[in-house]
C-alpha cells in the first residue's frame, strides 16, 4: 500500500505499508483525495513534535471499505470526509458539545500501520496520505455523493478550522469588521466564513500580491500587503482579527489592530516554545485574545452543514483546489505549498 512516510529525517512515498482491519467502533476508509496542509510540513520541520515513523496527512475524504462492530452511522460504499477529532463522545467536554476539548482526542497517537513488520504511527488520528486508513467511527462523517471527493477532502481541516473559527469561536455577527492576516488555506476559509456570517468589512493581509484575486473571490472587501494600512480602512480598529500564520510579530499585530470589545483569534501554529509579547493595558477595553483548536468544531454536525452550504453555492470548495497531484508527486506538492503557489494542493490515489 502506498503512503507518505516521515522517518524523522526525510519524508518519502513508500509502497510497502500495511494496515490492520478495523476493530470495534472503527472504520476502514479507502482514501481518494487528501489536502496538503502546513501542519504536515510542520511535522517534517519539527515545529510540531511527533513520534516517528509516521504516515502523514490529516485532511482527506474517501469511500468506506469496512466497518467494525458497533458502527451503524456509515456502511461500506458511503462517501465520507475525515475528521482529525478522535473524541471519546462520553466525557464531560463531549457531553457539553466541546469535542475539541476531549482529552482522549489529544496526544495519544495510535499505530494501525506497519512496515516490514514494525508498527508505524498515525498522524492526527487520521493519516490521510495513505491509500487506506483506519479511523474511529466518530471521525468518518458521511457526505452526499455529489460533493467531489477532491473538494470534500478540504473540509476536514482547512474548512472546519477557518470557517469554524469564525462561526463557532469568534461568533462574528452581521455588520462587524474582520481582519485576516495570512491568506493561505486557513485564511481563505476565515475570509469566506466572515462573508457567510455577514461581516461588512473583511480586510485580507498578505505579503504575496498574487493572492489578492482569490482572497477577493472568497469575500475580502480589501487587500493589503501589510497590516500597517488597516487603520486607514478601520480607524477605530477591527471587531475581529484572525492571525493565520503563526508568527509572534503577527500575533502582536492582530492584538494591536483591535477596536474596543475586539477579539484576536490565534489560528497560526507556532513552535511550542515560541513566545509573543503584547501590552496588557491594551486589553482593558474589553479586548480578548482567543485560542482556537480546530475551529471549535463539532464535525458530525458541522461537516454536513458545510456540505449543504457548498451545494447552495455559499461555501467555496472547488475554488480552494489550486492543483491536484498523484501521491507520488508529494515532494512537488510540498514545495508548491511552502512557496505559496497554491491555496490547497490535493494528493490523489
Amino acid at each position: 500500500m502506498r503512503g507518505v512516510l516521515f522517518d524523522g529525517e526525510q519524508s518519502q512515498v513508500v509502497d510497502d505499508l500495511e494496515i490492520r482491519d478495523p476493530g470495534p467502533g472503527e472504520v476502514l476508509v479507502a482514501v481518494a483525495a487528501a489536502g496538503l496542509c502546513h501542519s504536515d510540513l510542520s511535522v517534517i520541520d519539527g515545529t510540531i513534535p511527533f513520534p516517528v515513523p509516521v504516515v502523514l496527512g490529516h485532511e482527506g475524504a474517501g469511500v468506506v471499505q469496512a466497518v467494525g462492530s458497533g458502527v451503524t452511522h456509515v456502511a461500506p460504499g458511503d462517501h465520507v470526509a475525515l475528521s482529525t477529532l478522535a473524541n471519546c463522545g462520553a466525557c464531560a467536554e463531549c457531553d457539553r458539545g466541546r469535542p475539541t476539548m476531549c482529552r482522549k482526542a489529544i496526544g495519544m497517537p495510535g499505530r494501525p500501520f506497519s512496515r516490514a513488520g514494525e508498527p508505524v504511527y498515525q498522524f492526527a488520528s487520521n493519516s490521510a496520505f495513505a491509500e487506506r486508513t483506519v479511523v474511529k467511527a466518530v471521525q468518518a462523517v458521511r457526505i452526499p455523493q455529489d460533493v467531489p471527493l477532491t473538494s470534500a477532502a478540504l473540509i476536514g481541516c482547512g474548512v472546519l478550522t477557518g470557517v469554524g473559527a469564525v462561526l463557532n469561536r469568534a461568533k462574528v455577527a452581521i455588520g462587524e469588521s474582520v481582519v485576516v492576516i495570512g491568506t493561505g488555506g486557513i485564511g481563505l476559509n476565515v475570509i469566506q466564513g466572515a462573508r457567510i456570517a455577514g461581516a461588512s468589512v473583511i480586510v485580507a493581509v498578505d505579503t504575496n500580491p498574487a493572492k489578492e484575486p482569490l482572497a477577493r473571490q472568497f469575500g475580502a472587501t480589501h487587500f493589503l500587503a501589510s497590516s500597517d494600512g488597516v487603520r486607514e480602512i478601520l480607524p477605530g480598529g477591527a471587531d475581529h482579527a484572525f492571525e493565520c500564520v503563526g508568527h509572534p510579530a503577527l500575533v502582536r499585530a492582530a492584538i494591536d489592530l483591535l477596536d474596543r470589545h475586539g477579539q484576536a483569534i490565534l489560528l497560526g501554529m507556532t513552535a511550542p516554545t515560541v513566545e509573543a509579547s503584547f501590552l496588557p493595558a491594551a486589553l482593558f477595553l474589553d479586548k480578548s485574545i482567543l485560542g482556537c483548536r480546530y475551529g471549535s468544531s463539532r464535525p458530525q454536525y458541522d461537516i454536513p452543514r458545510y456540505c449543504e452550504l457548498y451545494r447552495t453555492g455559499a461555501l467555496l470548495l472547488d475554488e480552494l483546489v489550486t492543483r491536484t497531484y498523484p501521491v507520488e508527486d508529494f515532494a512537488k506538492a510540498a514545495e508548491d505549498l511552502h512557496e505559496g503557489r497554491v491555496a490547497r494542493g490535493v494528493l490523489t490515489f
